[in-house]
C-alpha cells in the first residue's frame, strides 16, 4: 500500500489543479492550478524512477547493481525549468490583462472583448 502512495498523491494534486483551472474565474488561481498540475507531473516522473534500495547513478563502484533510473530525474529537471518559464510568462500575461481590462476575472475580460 505504501508503494502506491506517491501515485495516489499525484491523482489528488492533479484533481485539485484541474478544479482550480476549470472552476475558478481569477486568472491567478488558474495559474496556480496549472502549477499544481506541473508539480504532480514532476512527482509522477520521480516516482516512476524509484528503485527500492537503489543508489544514485553517479556512483560507478556501487556495491549494489540496483541503480535509480537517471532519465526521469533529467526529465523532471527539464520540466521544472519549463514550468518556471511558463509560470513567469502566464503571470506577465496576467499583469497585462489587469492593466488593459482592470480586472483578473475571466468573465469580465471576455465580456469587454466585444
Amino acid at each position: 500500500m505504501i508503494f502506491n502512495l506517491p501515485f495516489i498523491t499525484v491523482v489528488i494534486v492533479i484533481m485539485f489543479g484541474l478544479y482550480a483551472m476549470v472552476f475558478r474565474r481569477n486568472l491567478i488561481k488558474v495559474v496556480i492550478g496549472l502549477d499544481l498540475v506541473e508539480s504532480a507531473v514532476n512527482l509522477f516522473l520521480v516516482s516512476l524512477g524509484y528503485v527500492k534500495g537503489g543508489v544514485a547513478p553517479i556512483y560507478t563502484n556501487a556495491p549494489s547493481t540496483d541503480m535509480v533510473l537517471p532519465t526521469p530525474q533529467a526529465l523532471t529537471l527539464t520540466s521544472i525549468v519549463i514550468g518556471v518559464a511558463t509560470t513567469a510568462m502566464l503571470l506577465s500575461f496576467c499583469i497585462l490583462i489587469y492593466r488593459y481590462y482592470g480586472t483578473l476575472d475571466t468573465r469580465k475580460a471576455r465580456r469587454l472583448r466585444e
